[in-house]
């Protein structure tokens, strides 16, 4: 896709969206849980978003490293993957 920025809500939804289904593919339930600009303090570069999903019976949790300018994502962390209650 390349080359998008990533400034709004919106940005980052679409995305984390996007980048989820390229590393785990057809997910449902997605949403994104927090977002943090990087750094905190000072011009923003990137945002650490956190979203969850439903895969295959299982609630995931993956934390995102998305950049501002570019929406180039630099880290995908799996955090936690639990059963449903």
């Amino acid at each position: 896709m390349g080359m998008v920025q990533v400034s709004t809500s919106e940005d980052i939804a679409r995305e984390s969206s996007r980048v989820i289904g390229s590393l785990y593919g057809e997910v449902s339930d997605f949403r994104v849980n927090t977002t943090f600009p990087i750094p905190e303090k000072g011009t923003r570069e990137a945002w650490d978003v956190q979203v969850n999903f439903m895969l295959d019976g299982l609630k995931y949790t993956v934390d995102l490293e998305i950049q501002e300018k570019d929406g180039q994502v630099t880290n995908a962390r799996l955090i936690d993957t639990m059963v449903p209650l």
